[in-house]
């Protein structure tokens, strides 16, 4: 069977959030599974891009309201990812530095979709399963459906996976001179409140969609931005499955990125090592217990609340917690973090920007992983400190409820609080902060924690499940 994932980001080529993660990790693991799986994805100058070998298997044009654009398709030469890597390049449009952000880029993702479809027809390629990821690629299965161009693979079954509701892409009517060429009385299917919606089409044409957990598919029923009634018109055909994480990425006997790797065995002991080589670099006290962000500053994430809880908490418990603040985004919220780090340096340590290499360090050191989410569909950070041993404190949704069970249920290993509320994240943060007084009770969770099974093998088989049953009605 071969699959090809169409996405906006891929780890390592370039990355943003937890989608390049996803698209790192599920098409590698599905290859292993025996499948053939291939990402599409826009061309992106990062310095992934600029050091492997890269050849063009592809050249074509498209036409985007009567102006010819020449694309490229090129192919990451030796499949290094485990996977085939494909990227689309189009002069001044698909050629930038970042992946969102500018004020072309519902036309930078159109170009790209009309540009890939038409590659694949061209070249002949003929996929068993078309696999759109959000929004940026969400007139795909409206296209196979409605443009004659694409008449020739018009019957692959299209499946949709919703990483987050709350970005739908919407475009004003007089886009549609950008489109290529299909039956006007066909634009209701793009259409959602008056605007051309690419979620809203994405979820109506697509053959199948999922998303990101159960707890999520749950939850847009009733909170989706707008789209929860179009969510539970098609509900019919919805599951729910929990992301996977990278079992080779991230793995504490191998990681190179720890200063100190450890096993299962010697959990505490290589804990400690790297929470030391931590705290010395940040001069924090290796001895108090250690909390930690790893995100972006935005509403979704909570962020907004972290300078408040943040401050309760060591107001609270003068001199007995630490915390580090790794992220970026929201002007707001950074300078709030920086005037609070000014008044809490020897206990607080604070990084604005992105490293991957030193969130690696920080879920290898960290006690306990705070994530304050107003929205998570499933969240990987909660999965990659479980791995690392790191106990999750979490509001109580989406698949932050999925994957943490709270310490006062049975077999429960985490916190979990009412969501985006300041009060009980607090509240629930000082019940970590007593439970780090028990080391014998902090080493059985950790230990079991570690060996929870969020994998992807898991969750491929469930795709690869969805993928049979639509190619055998096809």
């Amino acid at each position: 069977m071969f699959v090809i994932h169409f996405s906006a980001e891929c780890y390592p080529v370039a990355k943003v959030g937890g989608l390049a993660d996803v698209l790192g990790a599920l098409p590698k693991y599905q290859q292993q599974a025996g499948l053939r799986a291939a990402v599409v994805m826009p061309y992106v100058r990062k310095p992934f891009v600029e050091s492997h070998e890269m050849l063009i298997v592809h050249s074509g044009e498209i036409v985007q309201d009567s102006v010819v654009k020449p694309y490229v398709v090129l192919k990451e030469r030796h499949d290094v990812l485990g996977f085939e890597l494909y990227l689309i390049q189009i002069p001044g449009l698909l050629d930038r530095e970042e992946v969102y952000c500018y004020p072309d880029e519902s036309l930078q993702f159109l170009a790209f979709q009309h540009a890939a479809l038409q590659w694949i027809c061209f070249a002949g390629l003929q996929p068993d399963i078309i696999h759109c990821h959000d929004h940026h690629v969400g007139l795909i299965p409206f296209f196979l459906e409605n443009v004659p161009l694409f008449r020739r693979i018009k019957r692959t079954p299209t499946v949709a996976t919703i990483h987050n509701a709350q970005y739908q892409g919407w475009q004003p009517w007089d886009m549609l001179r950008f489109y290529p060429p299909f039956d006007d009385y066909r634009a209701f299917m793009l259409e959602y409140n008056g605007q051309i919606n690419p979620l809203a089409s994405l979820v109506r044409s697509a053959w199948h969609y999922t998303t990101v957990s159960e707890g999520y598919l749950r939850e847009l029923f009733r909170e989706a931005n707008g789209l929860e009634r179009l969510f539970a018109e098609f509900s019919f055909k919805a599951t729910g499955i929990v992301n996977g994480i990278d079992k080779q990425v991230w793995d504490t006997k191998n990681d190179p990125m720890l200063a100190n790797n450890y096993s299962l065995k010697d959990a505490g002991r290589g804990k400690q090592a790297n929470k030391l080589a931590l705290c010395e670099q940040y001069g924090l006290d290796v001895a108090l217990p250690l909390v930690v962000f790893i995100g972006r500053f935005a509403l979704e994430k909570g962020a907004d609340l972290l300078p408040s809880v943040i401050r309760q908490v060591l107001n609270n418990n003068q001199g007995k917690v630490n915390f580090l603040v790794l992220g970026s985004g929201d002007a707001q919220v950074t300078w709030e973090l920086q005037q609070l780090f000014g008044n809490y340096s020897q206990q607080m340590g604070l990084y604005i920007g992105y490293n991957e290499g030193l969130a690696h360090q920080i879920y290898a050191s960290a006690d306990f992983l705070l994530m304050p989410s107003w929205v998570e569909p499933c969240g990987l950070n909660q999965l990659y400190a479980l791995r690392y041993g790191t106990i999750p404190i979490v509001s109580a949704t989406g698949g932050l409820r999925d994957t943490v069970i709270d310490i006062s249920e049975p077999n429960g290993y985490g916190f979990l609080f009412s969501k985006a509320d300041i009060g009980a994240a607090v509240t629930a943060i000082e019940r970590a902060i007593s439970l780090f007084e028990n080391n014998e009770q902090v080493s059985k969770i950790r230990k079991h924690i570690m060996q929870l099974d969020f994998s992807w093998e898991k969750s491929a088989a469930k795709y690869q499940a969805i993928y049979t049953e639509l190619v055998e009605v096809k």
